[in-house]
């Protein structure tokens, strides 16, 4: 059988608006979003907004929880009986447990070519379009896998936290840490690198923060080449707006976006984080495809 165009599949962590699954034409696998007994499906069937009201309520704070392995199945099964390729970029597997939903999926449908990108990011979202362009220009799936994980290895994130306590009890930094930083009113820049939080430095003030990070651009963007920038914030759009008016003050942008992460990840980070995800051209070479 003559195989179709690549088809991309993704996890609702790269928080894609519907008019963009629309426009991309990818396929969206949602995580769940967890209070108390009740369960919800990231972009399906809560909303930030709801999200958000539920959080300032107080009581017990959300979990997260990778989709089924059955979810996998279906979407794979559907493509892959229509004769396409496939390809399924996730969030970190460090972070999450969606990549090992993926593969026991593709376990299961061993006749079906199916490659999955363990993507190491929270900027998964800045991998979907390059993908989408590399399908449509005829790359085969392994040609388009080498592609977006080369591209994933140029990928830079970092952020500043707005509070503590989520990533805490999330276990994803120590308590020590959690509690000094309380104590001080310091907050942590971090950096997602090598698919884990890492505490970079410490900052009393947003606009401290912004500045750091700027510079943290500066040294990994390289000698003026365009750069592809995604700023994000977890309801806190005032710093988002300053970090993004910094960076187009500072930077050649090929691309500059500005939006709200999603519930999953807002559970893990907290209200109130503000962040920045980039690559530049001088690493990556879009003329490829």
């Amino acid at each position: 059988m003559e195989t179709g165009k690549v088809r991309i599949v993704t996890d609702s962590t790269a928080f894609l608006s519907a008019e963009e699954i629309a426009r991309y034409d990818v396929h969206v696998v949602p995580l769940k979003v967890i209070f108390g007994t009740e369960v919800y499906s990231e972009g399906v069937d809560i909303t930030n907004e709801e999200f958000y009201r539920r959080l300032a309520r107080g009581g017990m704070l959300p979990t997260t929880s990778q989709p089924p392995v059955g979810d996998f199945t279906r979407l794979y099964r559907e493509l892959a009986e229509a004769g396409h390729p496939i390809l399924s970029l996730h969030i970190s597997s460090r972070l999450s447990g969606t990549v090992n939903s993926a593969e026991a999926a593709r376990e299961k449908l061993p006749q079906a070519q199916i490659e999955i990108v363990d993507c190491f990011t929270v900027a998964l979202r800045m991998l979907i379009a390059p993908a989408v362009r590399a399908a449509e220009g005829g790359q085969s799936l392994p040609q388009l896998k080498a592609s977006i994980e080369k591209l994933n290895a140029c990928m830079n994130a970092f952020g500043m936290l707005g509070t503590l306590e989520h990533l805490s009890r999330g276990g994803r930094i120590g308590v020590a840490k959690a509690l000094l930083g309380t104590l001080l009113r310091i907050k942590p820049i971090l950096a997602f690198e090598g698919g884990e939080l890492r505490v970079l430095s410490r900052a009393r003030t947003s606009a401290k923060a912004i500045e750091y990070i700027i510079e943290l651009m500066k040294k990994r963007a390289g000698g003026g080449s365009p750069v592809h920038v995604g700023v994000v914030h977890t309801e806190n759009m005032e710093s988002a707006r300053l970090l993004k008016k910094e960076v187009e003050a500072c930077f050649d942008c090929a691309e500059l976006k500005l939006f709200e992460l999603g519930p999953v990840l807002a559970s893990h980070l907290g209200p109130g984080f503000f962040g920045v995800g980039f690559y530049s051209d001088e690493e990556w070479q879009p003329d490829q495809y």
